[in-house]
This record gives structure tokens, C-alpha cells and sequence, in this order.
């Protein structure tokens, strides 16, 4: 079967970029070339340039893995984004793209895009395992192997900070100011934590870097939502039905999308909200809503699944019993948000709980239950510490606890950056005090909770 290409001529059921592809040019650099950003960002970039065409291509980087990026080049940087539903599916083919690169092969042409005048925005989507977030202090981790390499060799970075840094460092050198770095990862105030880190980073380097960042730059924060299960030879098959050729970069998605920036950009941006996005003074209630309702649920129904033999959302969401456990959890969230504007939350869990159930998308519980060291403080534990300190048991939040440690406990492994800790404390597991060696991990839980006998104790009744 033909490949898809500029010269394919898609059917009429297929949206497709509706500017002058050959008349755009970079203005967007994007770390992270992985689904959920050609799900979501590039869908939005690519509705800001149809409805207000600008300098605003985006120049996909791939910090390891040349495989996407050499997927986009045979495929002149198009693919398809597939939306299930149940009355059918629909097809849209993304060409916001204007070069790729994978940054471990060609270190120097990424260099050289951070330090051109026409990157005026960089969009990150590593996940949060890639900044080296300390767990204890919410600093930069010098044990990080990224972190500790690209300190020791600042002009040869590997990871998405040095990247960050050098790019900055060489923009201050030519006189040419800062680019706007905004973070799309599933982190509590994003915006802030990647400031911080960026900010100790080019301090351990040269303060008058550290500085010149601080007064000029911008790091706004950001809420992200869509459900992106990984691509399968299913959604190929159902790309080229619809397509009428081959996308191997074909991805599937649900209908639902969203997007909440602070407004806070110092040298332009797309006009993402004509593709639905909002801006917002503070993102904090938003990305607090998503993370503990969302995520956290998300977290919930992954371990539940591990567990029963389920081996997606939408089969746990089919066992009233289990869909009645995540009912319970987002009940026990809800006293923790603050007011979210222009949201109803009755709304929005009953959305959520429609969105779980599509049996049009198949997202693996395996895929969301990876990195839980790095996912369960802002979902679950940020949630319970809260809801000890209003004088409620948050057990709900125990419950999730105990279910992660059950299933790591059962399967004697997991995907996750402590992945040693972690397995370690499942084989040190005592009798008397079943979740001990997991809180004892050094900085995973907050010392509010190791503290917290009594929610300890909920937890190992669990166990």
C-alpha cells in the first residue's frame, strides 16, 4: 500500500491541513515527539495556523529514540489521528510538523534551533520521570543520570534541562531573548517546577545565566487532557481504511480534548484557543482537578485491572462492582479541589466516567500503571495529606496505596525509574507492618504520611 506523503490525495471524509504547508516556518520547538503530543499539541497548533497562519511550524525533537523521527521523515511529517467513538470513527491528518530530530543523533542542529531568533515557544511532553525532580526536595536531583551528565558537560547535553539551559545560554550570548518554556507533563504548577530546575541548573553553571533567565524568561504553567492509548497494527489498520494508504505514525484518540495555559508568554504565540484551548490567570485549579480526578482515577482503574486479569480501562469500566470503587474515589477528591472556573464538577466526573467506558478505545492498564513513583504524589498522596489535615481518614487514597503495593507485590516487578526500591521492598515486606519497607523508601511518601499511623494502618489492613 501507497505510504502516506505530501502528494497523497486525501478522501473527502479526511480533514487535512488547510494553509500553505510549503509557506510555514518554525517558530515552536517540541522536546518529546511521543503520542500524546501528536494527539494534542500539534492538533491544537495545527487549528491555530488554519485559523490565524502564522510563524508557528513545530520542530519535533526526539531526545533518544530516532525511530519516530525517521517515521515522520518518510512521511514527509504527516500522520493521521484516529478519533473512536461509538458512532464511528473519523480521521484528521496533522502537518503542523516542519522538521524533526533525533537529539541523541544530531545534538547540534537541535543547539542550533533553541539558539535561533524564530523559536519563540518550546512545548515539552518527556513525562516526569525525564526533569530529575528530587523526590525529597522538589529540587534539581544531582543523582539523576541526565542531570549529573549535562552539569559536567554543559555544551553537550543529553537531557530535556541541559537542552533548556544551553539553549538559553546561547540566546543570551547573541543578545537574543529567551524562549518560552512551556511544559505540557502531568506535574503539580508544571510551570513552576520547571522554572526551578532550569533556574538551579543555569545557577550551578553561571549565576549571571541564572539571572538573565529569571528577569527575562517565561514559564507558564499548563493543564493537558486527552486519552492516548499506544498505537497497535488496529489503529494502522484503521488509519489506512480511512486514509486509503499506510500511516505508520497513525494514532488513535477519543473525541474529548483540553487544554488550560497561563496567558504568560514573552515572545508571542499561536492563537491555540480558535482550536478550543483556554488561557487563564491560574492553572493551578484546573491541573488540581485533572491530576487527582483524572490521573488519580486512571491510577485507581489500572491497578484494579492488574489485579482482576482485566487488561484495559473500558473491561474494568464493564464491572459495575469495579466502576462502583472509582465512583467512591473521585467522591473522597472532590473536598480537595478548589473552585475551578467554568467547570461543574457532577459534570466532569460524569464525563470522566463516560470517557473510561469508550469501547472504542483500548488503553491498557499495564501502559498507565508504569512509573507510579512518579505519578502517585500528586494524584494520591498530595489528596490524602490534605484530607488528614480537614480531620477526614482518607481512605479511599489508602486504598489505591494498598492496591499499587499489591499488584508490585504479585508481580514482583514493575516499569518505574525506582523500579529497584521498589521490588526491594516487596521482598522485605514484614508481616507485622505489611507496608513498612514501601514507606520507608527514601523521599516516595511525604512525611505526613509516614507519620500518619492510623492511615497506615488502613493500608496494611489492605495488604
Amino acid at each position: 500500500m501507497e505510504r502516506l506523503s505530501h502528494s497523497t490525495k486525501l478522501p473527502a471524509s479526511v480533514a487535512g491541513p488547510t494553509y500553505d504547508r510549503a509557506a510555514l516556518r518554525p517558530g515552536i520547538v517540541h522536546i518529546g515527539l511521543g503520542a500524546f503530543h501528536r494527539a494534542h499539541q500539534a492538533v491544537y497548533t495545527q487549528r491555530a495556523l488554519s485559523a490565524n497562519f502564522g510563524a508557528w511550524g513545530i520542530v519535533a525533537v526526539n531526545l533518544r529514540s530516532a525511530e519516530p523521527v525517521e517515521a515522520l521523515q518518510a512521511q514527509d511529517g504527516l500522520y493521521s489521528v484516529v478519533v473512536r467513538e461509538s458512532a464511528g470513527d473519523t480521521s484528521e491528518v496533522i502537518g503542523a510538523m516542519v522538521d524533526w530530530v533525533c537529539a541523541a543523533k544530531d545534538r547540534q542542529k537541535v543547539l542550533d534551533y533553541l539558539a535561533d531568533e524564530s523559536i519563540r515557544v518550546v512545548t515539552l511532553t518527556v513525562s516526569e520521570k525525564a526533569y530529575g525532580l528530587h523526590p525529597a526536595t522538589g529540587g534539581l536531583d544531582l543523582g539523576h543520570p541526565a542531570v549529573a551528565t549535562d552539569l559536567a558537560h554543559p555544551h553537550a547535553p543529553t537531557g530535556v534541562l541541559g537542552f533548556l539551559v544551553e539553549g538559553l545560554a546561547l540566546r543570551r550570548a547573541k543578545g537574543i531573548a529567551p524562549y518560552t518554556v512551556l511544559c505540557c507533563d502531568n506535574l503539580p504548577s508544571n510551570g513552576k517546577i520547571v522554572r526551578r530546575l532550569v533556574l538551579e541548573m543555569a545557577e550551578r553553571r553561571d549565576p549571571d545565566l541564572a539571572r538573565w533567565i529569571a528577569d527575562n524568561g517565561a514559564f507558564p504553567c499548563s493543564m493537558v487532557d486527552r486519552i492516548v492509548p499506544a498505537a497497535t497494527d488496529t489503529t494502522r489498520s484503521l488509519a489506512g481504511a480511512l486514509l486509503g494508504v499506510e500511516d505508520r505514525l497513525a494514532l488513535e484518540t477519543e473525541p474529548f480534548l483540553q487544554w488550560v495555559i497561563e496567558d504568560n508568554f514573552v515572545s508571542g504565540r499561536p492563537a491555540w484557543e480558535a482550536g478550543g484551548a483556554i488561557f487563564a490567570a491560574h492553572v493551578d485549579p484546573y491541573e488540581k482537578m485533572k491530576l487527582r480526578l483524572l490521573n488519580g482515577s486512571h491510577t485507581l482503574i489500572a491497578h484494579l485491572g492488574l489485579l482482576n486479569g482485566l487488561e484495559y480501562v473500558r473491561d474494568v469500566m464493564a464491572v459495575p462492582e469495579l466502576v462502583n470503587q472509582v465512583h467512591r474515589h473521585m467522591k473522597a477528591v472532590v473536598p480537595t479541589l478548589d473552585p475551578v472556573p467554568g467547570i461543574d464538577l457532577d459534570q466532569y466526573q460524569r464525563q470522566l466516567i463516560e470517557r473510561f467506558a469508550n469501547k472504542a478505545i483500548a488503553h491498557r492498564n499495564i501502559q498507565i500503571a508504569m512509573d507510579c513513583s512518579q505519578k502517585l504524589p500528586q494524584r494520591i498522596f498530595a489528596a490524602a495529606v490534605e484530607t488528614l489535615a480537614a480531620g477526614g481518614n482518607a481512605a479511599e487514597f489508602a486504598h489505591v496505596v494498598a492496591l499499587w503495593i499489591t499488584v508490585v507485590r504479585k508481580r514482583m516487578d514493575c516499569d518505574d525509574p525506582r523500579r529497584e526500591e521498589i521490588v526491594a521492598a516487596a521482598r522485605a515486606v514484614d508481616p507485622a507492618d505489611p507496608s513498612a519497607s514501601f514507606f520507608a523508601i527514601n523521599g516516595l511518601f511525604p512525611p505526613e504520611l509516614v507519620a500518619a499511623r492510623a492511615w497506615r494502618d488502613l493500608v496494611n489492613g489492605e495488604l
